[in-house]
């Protein structure tokens, strides 16, 4: 079952009854509620919005995301539980003593992964693709010549002009990227976890200051998705240099965008599941490759 993603933006009461997330809406006094277990990610928008902890237990304990926003709008943090795997230990174990040639091959495989998939995102919008497939093509064990920054210059050129600047900090459509990428990164540690895996413990991303290094690894290949979805909205939303809700509901959509993986289609947040089982199959020395989507 596709797990719902919910959006509140407005002030209200969120409570538990029932197992069914009961939500109170403080303008109206109107009530909703949904099973608690149909839910798979809430994104928090609003400074009048209290919860009960009972919301925060029965979300974890149903492997759900819960993302709080800041005061420009933009997710700032979000919760996800600490386990959600019965063999966590043994992945992890496997995960510490991991040689540095296999990281240096899961990192490899990466970087391929996302070159295509920014390739298959150019392609799709009628544009050329021939330096990126060259680039996919020459990447070396731990990407030793940085294939994945090449790229990156020549496709968002590509993507969006020749003057447009990746930077978080930057012009539109930098924040619609900035939002996608922060629920994608939700999605992903939350995926993660659930396949006995430590986010702190990346593949080729390390810093001392970040607890979610694998997570900034393995969504390097989805990121793509998130590009096409927000290039989609920059193309047809005047509104786009700032984020209103009808936006940000269309970015949300990323959990539920289709891909392509392995010999069927899935939704993003039920193909990332193959993703990262895959990479601990890949720590447990089961398999040598992680499964990675294409853009369908």
């Amino acid at each position: 079952m596709i797990k719902k993603s919910l959006y509140f933006g407005n002030p209200c009461y969120l409570s538990i009854k029932l197992k069914q997330l009961v939500v109170q809406l403080k303008e109206t006094d109107e009530h909703r509620s949904l099973p608690i277990e149909d839910i798979g990610i809430v994104i928090l928008d609003h400074p009048q919005i209290t919860l009960s902890h009972e919301v925060v237990r029965s979300l974890s304990a149903n492997n759900a995301i819960m993302v709080s926003c800041d005061e420009r709008h933009m997710p700032a943090t979000y919760m996800h539980p600490l386990s959600g795997n019965t063999l966590m230990t043994k992945v992890f174990n496997a995960q510490v003593e991991s040689s540095l040639p296999l990281k240096k091959q899961l990192w490899q495989q990466t970087v391929q992964a996302k070159i295509h998939n920014q390739a298959e995102v150019l392609k799709k919008l009628d544009k050329n693709a021939k330096r990126l497939e060259v680039l996919e093509r020459n990447v070396l064990s731990g990407d030793s010549e940085n294939a994945e920054g090449q790229a990156a210059v020549y496709y968002w050129q590509t993507l969006f002009g020749k003057d447009f600047f990746r930077d978080s900090e930057g012009e539109p459509p930098n924040n619609l990227l900035n939002y996608g990428y922060a629920i994608l990164r939700s999605i992903v540690a939350r995926s993660l976890v659930g396949s006995g895996l430590n986010l702190s413990l990346g593949i080729f991303h390390s810093n001392q200051y970040n607890a979610h290094c694998l997570a900034d690894d393995i969504m390097e290949p989805y990121r793509p998705f998130v590009d096409l979805l927000a290039y989609e909205i920059w193309q047809t939303n005047d509104l786009a240099s700032f984020l209103d809700k009808e936006t940000k509901t269309r970015l949300l959509s990323i959990a539920t965008v289709d891909v392509k993986i392995g010999n069927g289609h899935s939704p993003l947040m039920v193909g990332l599941v193959q993703t990262t089982s895959s990479l601990a199959e890949c720590f447990l020395g089961r398999k040598r490759k992680i499964k990675y989507p294409v853009l369908p």
